[in-house]
């Protein structure tokens, strides 16, 4: 990857060694669950975050990460403390629902029986925090199972270096944030990790404020050259308000109002999570990661809707208690069998959630007026075996093998009266095997191709996993092949390129109440592509884009084949240009382009496409920490346009916003 011209603090605050002995630091890189592909390096697409952009880009949230990787879009809902949804492959609900998976040092963030299957919330994670993020297009990571259907986020936290860190900005609608991280080695057999985050906003419609604050750390101990522990937790607060959506004709009216009918909206969240991972280094080249922990979370939300000329808008409640907990242990290490290298990870770990889950409709500003729709606990539970390998069959050419095996079972139960009619029982013995392979080669020292293929799975959604009409059913199985190339024409430019195909069949629908069966097909192909280019050492330009066509195969309504998948842009494109006149100035321009859609299943509304331009300028400080000042400017022509288009109606995106801050280490 083509390095960024940084000057937040990559000199003069290096990220120390990992804590091994220094006869095992062949590998350092090995962290739980000892991902092996890694970016460029890999026979998959993957685009790569490193924490050096995250400080350029100066985030709030992690999702905003996301514009720089093709054929990713972020679809925002505009509804306080609510995830958006993100837009990878041909999928839509990926993070507000089951496609999209998102891991943390090897663990997983996904909600297994929440708002939506695989629902997930970036914000409990402080974006300076975070030492690399890679994005996984496509169910290619045997690592990892469920909810990993269009791809994988898999975020590395910091855990060395010695440093002190901030970023504190505020601007527009009230907003602020402040962001700070600090790390500390202590002899050679110690070391700490901290980070904390406050933001909060009043938001650009009436009735959006919103506040969160975040706090997370890390102590790793050498308690000998051969084993190492690690301790560390996190903490997330947030609480927010909500304008819901707004009517179609109200958003061509008055895009950043609120519909009279919208009650008390809101949402309101505690997170809290421990865990432990123990490393005992069995020889130079090979390691045995074993790690535990445990999650706990309220989350509860208040969302008004309704028709556009319903007189009232009905108010809802949405509570989820989630208790997990997990654990597992890899192998992991690289070994050299008849003079060729393989880098392996090969483990077993187990998952268990539970989720108190209750449901009200009709509400007078958060009082209950009804019995509860739905009042149940269910739980869900997996094993899983996994392995990876990358084999070195010439100097310019490697294999990639992979393999996941998942069980889950589960139970659904009342916890009280009910109206509800969804089903609520055992969910019995559900298993599935993931084979991934993908081949690499050096074709020429400026030419790299790869090819895969890799396949993935879907559960049935929310409580359809608990009927008995669906215990004998398979699951949604994905099948993905895909070509890239990575073209280094001169050192200052590289390019990537990628086709997939996906095919999404078996796909689980209910038929009559109670009555499921595998029927339906979906293909998904595309095209992704990302530039890098160093024209200069004060201009640089960086680019990518996606195409995605979606289509419905089978269906059990006949007459919806032929059809666009709803909420999926067929163009994306970002394109990102760096000017530096002198050395300590940086000039950036971000223009965002995100095509059209289908609004609804029958392909009979379509969203409008929009443009977006920001801009950027920051100066570094000649002092002797380094400090930066910057000002940036969302939105510059004031663009109107919605992040969501759907059957309740529509989100409008930010107007122009203007935002100045200072960033500083030493």
């Amino acid at each position: 990857m083509i390095s960024q011209i940084s000057f937040a603090h990559a000199q003069n605050n290096p990220e120390a060694e990992p804590l091994l002995a220094p006869q095992t630091r062949v590998i350092d890189t090995i962290t739980v669950k000892g991902q092996i592909f890694r970016g460029v390096e890999s026979s998959y697409s993957a685009t790569e975050i490193s924490s050096e952009d995250i400080r350029i880009k100066r985030v709030n949230e992690v999702n905003e990460l996301l514009e720089d990787v093709p054929g990713v879009s972020v679809r925002d809902f505009g509804l306080g403390g609510v995830a958006s949804s993100t837009v990878i492959r041909g999928f839509g609900n990926g993070a507000h629902g089951g496609d999209l998976g998102v891991v943390i040092d090897g663990i997983p963030l996904n909600e297994a029986n929440s708002h939506a299957d695989g629902y997930v919330d970036l914000n409990v994670i402080v974006p300076l925090e975070v030492k690399d993020l890679t994005v996984f297009r496509g169910p290619v990571s045997a690592l990892y199972g469920n909810f990993n259907r269009g791809g994988l986020i898999a975020l590395e936290t910091r855990n060395s270096g010695n440093y002190t860190e901030a970023d504190i900005s505020a601007g527009s609608f009230d907003t602020f944030d402040a962001q700070a991280a600090f790390g500390k080695e202590v002899g050679q057999n110690q070391a700490y990790n901290f980070a904390a985050q406050y933001f909060r906003t009043d938001g650009f419609r009436p009735q959006s404020d919103a506040e969160r604050g975040t706090v997370s750390g890390r102590g790793q101990f050498q308690l000998n050259p051969k084993i190492d522990l690690s301790l560390s937790g996190r903490y997330h607060e947030a609480e927010a308000d909500s304008a819901a959506y707004t009517t179609l004709h109200q958003f061509e009216t008055d895009p950043y109002g609120i519909d009279p009918r919208v009650q008390n909206d809101g949402a309101e969240k505690t997170f809290g999570t421990l865990r432990a991972d123990l490393g005992f280094i069995l020889n130079d080249t090979n390691k045995l990661l074993t790690y535990a922990y445990g999650t706990q979370q309220d989350f509860t939300r208040w969302f008004s809707r309704g028709g556009a000329d319903a007189p009232s808008w009905r108010q809802r409640e949405e509570t989820y208690d989630r208790d997990v907990y997990g654990l597992g242990t890899s192998l992991n290490g690289r070994v050299d069998i008849a003079g060729r290298e393989i880098a392996y990870v090969a483990g077993v770990e187990h998952f268990g959630e539970a989720t108190e889950f209750q449901f009200y409709d009709d509400l007078d500003n958060r009082r209950r007026t009804f019995p509860a729709e739905f009042n149940r606990e269910s739980t869900l539970n997996s094993n899983a075996l996994f392995a990876e390998a990358d084999i070195a069959l010439t100097d310019r050419l490697d294999l990639s093998l992979g393999v996941r095996a998942d069980e889950f079972d589960g139970d659904c139960e009342p916890l009280g009266p009910e109206t509800g009619a969804e089903a609520c029982g055992e969910l019995e013995s559900v298993s599935n095997v993931s084979p991934k392979i993908g081949l690499r080669a050096q074709l020429l020292d400026q030419v790299q191709l790869r090819a895969s293929y890799s396949e993935g799975f879907a559960l049935a959604s929310g409580f359809a996993k608990f009927a008995s009409g669906a215990q004998s059913l398979g699951v949604n199985g994905l099948r993905q092949y895909e070509i890239g190339a990575t073209i280094n024409p001169a050192p200052s430019v590289r390019l990537d390129l990628a086709l997939y195909d996906i095919t999404s069949s078996n796909e689980i629908n209910e038929v009559t109440p109670g009555e499921f069966v595998n029927f339906g097909e979906t293909s998904r192909t595309g095209f992704e592509s990302s530039l890098a280019w160093e024209i200069s050492d004060q201009f640089q330009v960086k680019a990518v884009y996606g195409y995605a066509d979606s289509e419905i195969d089978e269906n059990l309504n006949s007459a919806l084949i032929g059809n666009r998948v709803n909420g999926v842009p067929e163009h994306t494109a970002t394109l990102i240009a760096t000017y530096f006149p002198i050395p300590d100035l940086r000039f950036t321009a971000t223009g965002r382009y995100i095509g059209e859609y289908d609004i609804d299943a029958a392909n009979t509304m379509r969203s409008e496409d929009y443009g977006v331009l920001d801009l950027d300028a920051t100066y570094r400080l000649n002092t002797k920490s380094p400090t930066n000042l910057f000002i940036s400017v969302d939105n510059v022509t004031d663009k109107v346009y919605a992040t969501i288009f759907n059957s309740l109606g529509a989100s409008a995106g930010a107007p122009r916003a203007v935002f100045a801050g200072v960033q500083f280490g030493f």
